[in-house]
């Protein structure tokens, strides 16, 4: 993509920026200050303003006459249709919100070069769009979010939401979102650092702690179990227990290790995912379990050059730290690949070896799926603006359709790799039961320097998003099958 003056007047008017009329040049001249805030698309109010200010000030220097100044302030901009249009949108704002970091103040034309596929793009739009089309009235669904990365992490996908044109509020890196179950693998990854494995056996149960009652879905509960079948099925009070053996604390330290930056509270109910992230983040912090262990700075932008050819910024070289031994990952992996295989994710399940966690806060107000191939890790929300809730729908269902539908193209050709890691589960008749310690929510955390390096693209930093104002916390995962 390109980018300044000509570029702008391209994607907002549809024309050379020597055909514009005056409004419209007013308009592209108060882009200048601050190109993604004032952006008629994300805020057409300012963005008018902003354009009028010009106008005035033209007409005090004398650059045009105060019947000019009038007449272009009552003739709006006109919008060009495909600007208006398109979820590669979300990507371009994102994009515009970065560049000034990357290269400072633009002074001239510039060549974007972007992660992001197009034809992926366009999958993912479908996929979120098809399903809210089909069942949006029925289940009272109106938005949804896609976000995919592959393991330099490039993003290669991302929609904001269903409808651009409509609403330019991106909900992959703007909304935060209660995750529920789809956070449980910070849980599990704390608890097998502190020692377990996935054969490690806790008694599945109505518990209570404190005030607190994390009940099971549906009210269903299995017995002894191993960590696997728990995980796989999105127990709620296995969760619970683990996150009292090794402690709050040990849990928000493994999420924001992988990726997580929103702050997370460190209480007992983050077991459940009641803390609030966004899409993207948290299919960012998924993406060291596809690649073995290693956490790539999240990046939309691969190089920017002048229209002349000269770099300004390349995302190449460099390397990503290790944020997870790879033995965790190979325990993690084939504890998610259950959750595909036979537990609440079977509608995701395709050709590649695949792995994730469904997600559903309270009453259905966010259906959640996050998952990965040794290719690409990809998270896909569905719910409302508002927080209402949506019919029963949760992350076994839309989510995993809509990550299912986009997979499966978007590995059409691709080679097929297995996921990393190589942990075999020990026979059920030989598992010996882990000594439970007693709760502790200063437990100590593993060390995670473990110094080792693999290649990876140092890049742009992740979009900041203004903050969606937070729903009163819930404590009770709603996750099950679908």
């Amino acid at each position: 993509g390109a980018y300044g003056v000509e570029a702008a007047s391209r994607r907002y008017f549809g024309k050379s920026a020597r055909d514009v009329t005056l409004s419209e040049a007013a308009l592209l001249a108060g882009l200048l200050k601050a190109p993604s805030r004032l952006s008629p698309a994300r805020d057409p109010k300012a963005a008018e303003e902003r354009s009028q200010l010009v106008l005035a000030a033209m007409r005090d220097e004398g650059k045009i006459s105060a019947k000019e100044m009038t007449s272009a302030m009552s003739a709006p901009a006109t919008r060009a249709p495909s600007y208006w249009t398109g979820s590669e949108n979300y990507v371009a704002d994102t994009i515009m919100e970065e560049l000034p970091d990357l290269i400072g103040d633009v002074r001239g034309d510039i060549v974007i070069d972007s992660t992001v596929d197009l034809n992926l793009q366009k999958l993912a739009e479908q996929s979120i769009r098809r399903l809210i089309d089909e069942s949006g009235k029925k289940l009272n669904v109106t938005q949804g979010a896609l976000v995919s990365i592959d393991d330099s992490g490039a993003v290669r996908a991302m929609v904001g939401g269903y409808d651009y044109s409509t609403s330019q509020f991106d909900r992959a890196s703007e909304a935060r979102r209660q995750p529920g179950s789809a956070f449980k693998p910070f849980v599990y990854m704390a608890a097998l650092e502190a020692g377990r494995t996935p054969d490690s056996i806790r008694n599945d149960a109505p518990i209570k702690i404190g005030n607190w009652t994390p009940d099971n879905y549906g009210g269903k509960y299995f017995g002894k179990v191993t960590l696997a079948t728990a995980l796989a099925k999105s127990l709620n009070s296995v969760a619970a227990q683990l996150t009292m053996e090794v402690g709050p604390n040990a849990v928000v330290e493994a999420a924001h290790r992988m990726g997580i930056q929103s702050d997370l509270i460190a209480n007992t109910s983050i077991a459940l995912g009641t803390s609030e992230v966004t899409p993207l983040e948290l299919t960012s912090a998924y993406v060291p379990f596809a690649n073995g262990g290693y956490k790539p700075d999240i990046h939309f932008i691969r190089r920017v050059t002048t229209t002349e050819g000269k770099v300004l910024y390349d995302s190449g070289g460099g390397s990503a730290p290790r944020v997870v031994k790879p033995e965790i990952v190979g325990m993690m992996n084939s504890m998610m690949t259950g959750t595909v295989e036979i537990g609440t994710a079977r509608k995701a399940a395709f050709a590649w070896p695949s792995a994730g966690k469904t997600g559903t806060s309270q009453n259905s107000r966010d259906a959640w799926f996050v998952g990965y191939t040794a290719n690409l890790t990809t998270g896909v929300w569905f719910g409302n603006d508002d927080g209402s809730a949506m019919k029963k729908v949760t992350g076994g269902a839309l989510p995993a359709q809509a990550w299912h539908e986009f997979m499966v193209a978007a590995h059409e050709g691709v080679p097929v790799r297995p996921l990393p890691g190589t942990w075999k589960s020990t026979p059920a008749d030989t598992i010996v039961p882990d000594e439970i310690p007693a709760a502790n929510n200063t437990a100590p955390v593993p060390s995670t320097s473990v110094g080792q390096q693999a290649p990876a693209r140092p890049a742009a930093p992740v979009a900041q998003a203004p903050v969606r104002a937070a729903r009163p916390a819930q404590t009770v995962d709603a996750d099950g099958p679908s």
